[in-house]
Order: C-alpha cells, then structure tokens, then sequence
C-alpha cells in the first residue's frame, strides 16, 4: 500500500487514498485481514514488513495512510480508542516532570487522564483559556514541552487560533496538539496551521455511525510519528483490523455527511437563538459567538454539535434531555443519528468541582443527517 497520492482534493482521498486494490483478487475495498502472525519466508524475510499484527496489520495500514493523507501529516497511527491515542502520545512526548497547558474547556475524559493518571507519573499540567492567545503564553513555564487544544472545543464550543497558539508553541520549544475531533479533516486542518500532532476520536465524526471504538495519531514530523509508531508496538492499544475497516468506510462518505451534519447545526443554533426558554446558544457559526471569525478563517463549516443553556437550571436542562424523542439520549457524538445529552452528569461528569467544570443548565447536542425540520420539531417539543 503506498501514500503517494496524484490526486489532492479531499472527497477522493477520503475514498481512496490507503484503499489500494487487493493485489490477489482486485477487490476494491482493503480485506479484513483478521489474522494475529504471518508466515515469514526465513528468519527475518517478512512479506511487506508484517510479521505480527499487534506491530503492523495491513488493514490497520490502510486506515493509518488514509488518515495520514487527509490530515496533511507524515505519519497516521490507528488505536483501540481516543484515549489510548492521547496516553501513548503523552508517554512519548513527557517525561515526570515535564508540563502541559490543557484547555480550561476539555472532554471530561482528556482532564480525568491528565488529573487522575499522568499526575501521578510525575507531569504537571495547568489551565488556560486556549481561545485566548496571551492566556496561553501566560500558562508555560520553562517545563512546558506540550500545549493542548481542542476546537471546537468540548463541550462549550470554544475556537482556538490554531496559527497563533502554534507560533506560541513554537516560540516556547513546545509542542501543539490539536484535538481535531469535533470538526474532522473535512472542516479543519490543523497540520496545515503549525499543530505538530493531531489527535481524534474515531468513534466520532470519522467513523460516523455508532458503530466503532478508535482513536488517531497523525505527525507532522516522520521522526515524531516513528517515535509514536515505537510506543504504539510497546504499548499494544492498536486498532483491530474489523475496527479500522469500519472506520475506513466511514470515511468514504464524511465530506458529505459533515456538509448536512453542519447544515443541519446551522439549523438547530439559529432556532434555538429565537426560543424563549434558552438563554444561550454556543455554536461558532452564529455571528455572536466569540470565536466567529477565527472559525470561519480555519474551518470550511461550523460543523455539528450545538450546546445550549436553558432557564429553569440542572432540573430544567435535564427534562429537556428526557422529552427529547428524535434526539437519542446517549453520550457519544458524530453518528448519523442525533443524540442529545446533559453534560454536567454525563460526558463531563469527571470535572465536576475543577476549573474545567461545565454549568450545570447547558444541553449538548449532536445534530445528525436527519431530516432538519423533524430535528427542530423534537427541540421544540421537548423544549416545551
């Protein structure tokens, strides 16, 4: 499988690039190759560099140059999920010691690896409002070696200056990793903007259909991506080839599926502006919001998750997630379907009494690819 491509636009790398024909049978969609070893022709003599599938899998292969290529990295590496990639990230780059700026708006689960598992190795990490380039700076210390971000960011909605926090980091002798996955390699880039590694959720946007587990690495830097490649071997939290051929096919149809996922936000935020029992509305596509501009000059849409607060508080906020009927309550997001969730006792539950806890009238919602009007309707109903 090679990841030298002829082509450059994204739609047809999403469906081909990494999905080379099968040299055996001309089957044009990389095979499940469900298999633990493989037969070695000597000592040493390994066809095509596999020899076990914890170290390489060829479908594994497949997934990890698709997302090498609509990233814009090096190297793309393939997990058994988001947060298996962010701990073999995390031990590659840190050392005890070492410190990290985290985002004063994280998912509950990045915040409980930093605060419950890599302080006890020894790192130390602090916040910063990441949507406020002079906040950063003011967060890194000579220890600094990582700077952290998500945008969108999860769950408030928050835009980075991707560009801006990159010479930051740059200028700090840090490293950018941009949490990639609430807008996907369709809206956003980050690569292209100065981030050094990019991390997703393939459970997401990127698999998009509740069907899968799985995480990503990609490396702007292949020495950086062999570092991680050797970690991801040592460590062993690899993505199953069923797992990464699943994700694989989700990625075929993204570029459209994101087009009516931010359609339909767009949708969603704009009602939800003009309903009198919500008292905000947090989506980058409104012109209100405060990350407006440097969404629309990093990102191709606004993407398809809207958060909102609500009157009445927590009781309030949480009938609304019980009336909804089309949204599905679940955590979880970047499925087909809609889902609808509260945060402060769901997803974010692990930062409850932090710096990064969530208020406690704010709904979440991931708006899916179904028909627009019934999404508003069930909203509105259950907005009541």
């Amino acid at each position: 499988m090679s990841d030298q491509h002829s082509f450059h636009n994204f739609e047809t790398l999403a469906i081909h690039a990494g999905n080379t024909a099968d040299p055996l049978t001309g089957a044009v969609v990389p095979p499940i190759y469900q298999v633990s070893t493989y037969k070695q022709d000597g000592v040493g003599g390994l066809r095509g560099g596999y020899e076990y599938s914890r170290s390489a899998n060829p479908t594994r292969t497949a997934l990890e140059e698709n997302l090498a290529a609509l990233e814009g990295g090096r190297r793309g590496l393939a997990f058994a999920s988001g947060l298996a990639a962010e701990d073999c990230l995390l031990r590659t780059l840190l050392e005890p010691g070492d410190h990290v700026v985290i985002p004063n708006d994280a998912y509950g689960g990045t915040f409980r690896l930093f605060a419950k598992v890599v302080s006890r190795w020894g790192v130390e990490w602090s916040v910063a409002d990441t949507s406020d380039p002079s906040a950063v700076r003011a967060a890194i210390t000579p220890k600094t070696k990582v700077i952290w971000v998500e945008t969108p960011s999860n769950p408030l909605l928050g835009i980075t200056d991707i560009a801006a926090v990159a010479e930051i980091a740059r200028s700090a002798g840090a490293r950018l990793v941009v949490d990639n996955t609430f807008a996907s390699p369709y809206l956003q880039q980050p690569i292209a903007m100065g981030a050094d590694i990019v991390v997703h959720s393939l459970t997401k946007y990127m698999g998009g259909h509740s069907d899968v587990v799985g995480g990503a690495l990609i490396a702007a830097d292949a020495a950086v991506g062999e570092e991680l490649a050797y970690h991801q071997n040592a460590m062993g939290a690899v993505a199953g080839p069923f797992d990464a051929w699943l994700v694989l096919r989700g990625i075929k149809t993204l570029p459209v599926r994101m087009d009516r996922h931010s359609e339909n936000a767009t949708r969603v935020a704009e009602m939800l502006t003009r309903h009198p029992k919500v008292t905000k509305v947090l989506y980058p596509g409104l012109p209100d919001h405060p990350g407006h501009e440097i969404a629309a000059k990093q990102m191709k849409h606004f993407g398809g998750m809207v958060s909102f607060r609500v009157q009445g508080g927590e009781d309030a906020a949480v009938e609304v997630c019980n009336r909804a009927k089309l949204f599905t309550l679940g955590e979880s997001l970047g499925g087909v379907e809609s889902l609808i969730e509260h945060p402060g006792r769901m997803t974010h539950a692990s930062v409850a009494g932090s710096a990064l806890e969530v208020p406690a009238d704010l709904v979440r919602v991931s708006v899916g690819i179904e028909s627009g009007d019934d999404l508003l309707a069930d909203l509105q109903q259950a907005l009541g």
